[in-house]
């Protein structure tokens, strides 16, 4: 091989070398990005979640006060029972978000 024949295969792959470092640290880029966005939409989701799980909550609590008004009891009784439910669902809240 003649000298100028290997200096320049040696300079095309020192090129195609710089190329691909390149794109190495772009695309280690972009994983460090896609990461942090999967960790603030999997935070999200919890979120989301929390909030169907006290939107439920919200509907037995709603079903339960139907069920206790149609009983004809009075309303200090009615408002205990409603506390008791209240410090029951915030136990499991307490419970469940840790």
């Amino acid at each position: 091989m003649s000298q100028d024949l290997l200096k320049n295969n040696i300079s095309n792959l020192e090129r195609k070398l710089v190329l691909l470092i390149d794109k190495y640290k772009t695309m280690k880029t972009e994983v460090e990005m896609l990461k942090e966005q999967n960790g603030e939409l999997k935070d999200l989701l919890k979120q989301k979640d929390a909030q169907v799980s006290s939107f439920q909550n919200q509907i037995k609590i709603s079903k339960i006060v139907d069920e206790i008004d149609s009983g004809g009891e009075d309303a200090t009784e009615l408002r205990r029972k409603i506390d008791d439910y209240i410090k029951e669902i915030d136990k499991c809240i307490l419970h469940l978000s840790r």
